[in-house]
């Protein structure tokens, strides 16, 4: 169908850029591999933007051909993802004393928290006791502001799964590190591990397991690498699962946010439906009915990149606000809120975004979402996430240079938001909105938010849909797609990517450091120990390191560089250049669009070296 035939045309570009081949990037795992679909994407407009994205998403769904990594519809997953769904099935069978615990860090912690709520809320609705609980490195502040740091903290990690399960005779354990990397995670399995007759642990990621993170973490005597040795040993007893399916390179190279974040929203979905319906509608748990529910996700795709020229259209408004300083608000109803929040919290570690530059608000803030430690406001004004923050904090010095997304669905208050968009039409016409509707089914006040809006992206979605899969997570995949392309989109525009990199990533955890280190020497092309050199210098804003810094440990370099703006510019300059740290600042604030600042650099390597 319209799926498969996407993708067909996907595997036919890939014939001759074929990232599954050994000799592409072999020294990187596939989630941090550059995607040949989106090699240029930084010079593309708007409406290319949007259809390389398409094709990105569409990898998630190819077949598994010959010896081939696994992938999202593959045998092995479909299989595990069975085996899983009845393990959560015999905790809603028998609540007491049991306990499901979803956990990750940044996007895959705040999608943690947002399956485990739903989840929970659909019970209590049923009259049935919670039995999910939520981990995120960092807590609660954790899920709408970025805090990358605790991502590396192992011991954290593992203290906070003994808390949280204290007491409980049998816990399911899914950890979520899409790149197998995170030691908060590999520190929760590893304490699962020395705990079997409670624990069983599943393992969430999209690399293939030689693939698996295997430096030493600090203060620990296991890598990412052996625990998921281990659990593949315990995995041939139905001790342990790992669900591992291979997903392709993100559009921008390291972003799990999109693919990772998308796949990961799925396979949770796909395992706790099934439960949910064998438990209380006595639908048996099968490997076709697990299988029918993964492709039915890919229809979300048909339908929402069908309106490729709407996103294109918000994207580009997006973009040009950014490039003017200005800034990119999401008024969120209902349960669509929470993929605002997250979808603005994760720009700044990717693009080195200020906080006001993508917001997300959504009704009565925290006490809607019920998280664990409640109203976050206390915390600071980037916590002030309801719409009467919107109304007292952003309302008033809105302009046209601003841009309003509206996301909300038929089943919310349509007066409410047609109320809020006659306020937002007072202070600026640059307002759009994403509506989702099923057939045949539209509020009344839908004609009048049209005529307010510079666009509308009306999604229309058959009342007929696979019994396994509700409405509500068709949405929500949809606006996570179209909310990930605006924003990847506008940060391109302003100039953030250079190729299809992250060039202003914050260097902030292990991780980022990491991929910070290996995107100089790509795009210098200098050995390892002066990029690293290159990059201390940035962090600590020095033109020659002291034995002070070259004998601090990791963790201090990534403390030190969140206070730090364009560490990645600023070390590529120097390195391109030979510029001081003062040259090389001076330099990014002549051409403030990062892209076009290390292109002139490349330039002028180029002259002086012929």
């Amino acid at each position: 169908m319209a799926t498969v035939a996407k993708t067909e045309g996907i595997k036919a570009f890939s014939a001759t850029h074929d990232w599954e081949s050994a000799d592409y990037e072999p020294t990187l795992p596939v989630s941090e591999m550059s995607n040949p679909l989106t090699h240029n994407i930084d010079r593309a407009p708007a409406s290319s933007i949007v259809k390389m994205l398409q094709a990105c998403d569409f990898q998630m769904f190819q077949e598994k051909s010959g010896a081939a990594y696994e992938r999202l519809l593959s045998d092995q997953v479909a299989k595990s993802l069975m085996e899983v769904a009845k393990r959560v099935q015999l905790i809603l069978k028998n609540p007491q004393d049991s306990l499901i615990v979803l956990s990750g860090c940044g996007t895959s912690g705040r999608l943690a928290f947002f399956i485990t709520s739903g989840f929970n809320r659909e019970l209590r609705r049923l009259n049935h006791s919670a039995v999910c609980s939520y981990i995120i490195a960092g807590g609660d502040r954790a899920l709408f502001s970025s805090q990358e740091a605790p991502e590396d903290d192992p011991i954290s990690g593992a203290l906070s799964l003994k808390k949280v399960s204290e007491g409980k005779k049998r816990v399911l354990f899914i950890g979520i590190s899409c790149g197998l990397s995170a030691p908060f995670v590999a520190g929760q399995l590893d304490f699962c591990l020395q705990h079997p007759d409670v624990y069983t642990p599943v393992l969430v990621g999209f690399n293939p397991p030689h693939q698996a993170r295997n430096e030493p973490i600090p203060g620990c005597t296991f890598t990412f690498h052996s625990v998921v040795t281990k659990m593949r040993e315990l995995a041939k007893m139905q001790k342990a699962f790992l669900i591992n399916p291979v997903l392709g390179p993100e559009a921008i190279s390291g972003s799990s946010r999109m693919k990772g974040g998308s796949a990961t929203k799925i396979l949770l979905e796909v395992v706790f439906s099934a439960a949910h319906a064998a438990n209380f509608s006595r639908t048996p748990i099968t490997y076709n009915g697990i299988l029918q529910h993964m492709r039915s996700y890919g229809k979300v795709l048909d339908i929402t990149y069908s309106q490729t020229e709407g996103i294109a259209a918000v994207m580009e408004a997006a973009g040009r606000s950014l490039q003017c300083g200005r800034g990119l608000c999401y008024l969120s109803w209902g349960f669509l809120g929470l993929l605002g929040l997250i979808d603005a919290s994760e720009c700044k570690p990717t693009f080195g975004a200020d906080y006001k530059d993508i917001q997300g608000f959504v009704g009565g803030g925290c006490k809607e979402l019920g998280n664990k430690e409640g109203d976050l406001n206390l915390m600071g004004a980037e916590f002030g996430i309801a719409h009467i923050d919107f109304l007292h904090n952003v309302l008033p010095s809105l302009t046209d240079k601003d841009t309003v997304l509206l996301l909300y669905s038929h089943s919310d208050d349509v007066d409410e938001v047609a109320k809020m968009a006659r306020r937002v039409k007072e202070k600026t016409s640059n307002m759009h909105a994403v509506y989702h509707q099923t057939d045949g089914d539209t509020a009344a006040q839908q004609g009048e938010i049209n005529k307010l809006c510079s666009s509308t992206l009306n999604f229309i979605w058959p009342q007929a849909t696979p019994a396994s899969m509700g409405l509500q997570h068709m949405w929500e995949l949809s606006t996570k797609l179209v909310l990930n392309a605006v924003s990847t989109g506008a940060h391109i525009l302003k100039g953030k990517v250079y190729q299809n990199y992250m060039i202003d990533l914050q260097v902030t955890n292990s991780k980022l450091y990491c991929r910070a280190a290996r995107l100089l020497q790509r795009l210098s092309g200098h050995p390892k120990s002066l990029c690293e050199e290159a990059l201390l210098k940035a962090i600590y804003q020095v033109d020659k390191l002291t034995e002070d810094i070259m004998t601090c440990n990791l963790i201090t370099h990534t403390h030190t560089a969140r206070k730090v703006k364009k560490v990645v510019p600023l070390a590529l300059v120097c390195l391109l250049t030979g510029y001081s740290i003062k040259e090389a600042r001076s330099h990014l604030e002549q051409k403030p669009i990062v892209r076009e600042a290390v292109e002139a650099c490349l330039r002028e390597q180029t002259l002086f070296s012929g």
